[in-house]
């Protein structure tokens, strides 16, 4: 299985919320991992914010930013660059979807023309319900 890996889901694996176990799963299982720049940016950005409003300590935060390091380094990382932009700015099915989402679909699709069977790892149900308007299968399932 090939997975496009989306913040929502990597967020739950790294704040160790009810669904981690399943999503480490399929993370551990998968064949190829695909994710952009943009998770590594916005798990960054709520590790950061979680210090700020004392939701973690600065130790649990460098724990999941090293965790998140140590799976990144075997993922394949798709930079935000003119092809997912130009696709980013197009509409998606289930319109309006958020600017941010918008990135990630658009990773997503340019992602599924270089690995074949890609599907989208993702908790967020907006972004689950765009891929799925699109013909992408949704993980967990």
């Amino acid at each position: 299985m090939n997975l496009y890996a989306e913040s929502s889901a990597v967020l739950a694996w790294l704040l160790d919320e009810p669904t981690a176990v399943a999503i480490r799963r399929l993370l551990r299982a998968a064949d190829v991992v695909v994710a952009s720049d943009l998770t590594l940016i916005e798990c960054d950005r709520v590790l950061l914010r979680a210090v700020a409003l004392g939701e973690l300590t600065e130790s649990e935060a460098t724990d999941s930013r090293a965790h998140l390091a140590a799976a990144a380094a075997h993922w394949h990382v798709l930079r935000i660059a003119g092809e997912v932009v130009d696709r980013a700015r197009r509409p998606f099915p289930g319109d309006p979807v958020r600017t941010l989402d918008a990135i990630h679909l658009a990773s997503l699709l340019v992602a599924r023309s270089a690995v074949a069977g890609l599907r989208l790892l993702s908790l967020d149900e907006r972004v689950r319900q765009a891929a799925k308007g699109l013909g992408i299968a949704v993980e967990p399932t």
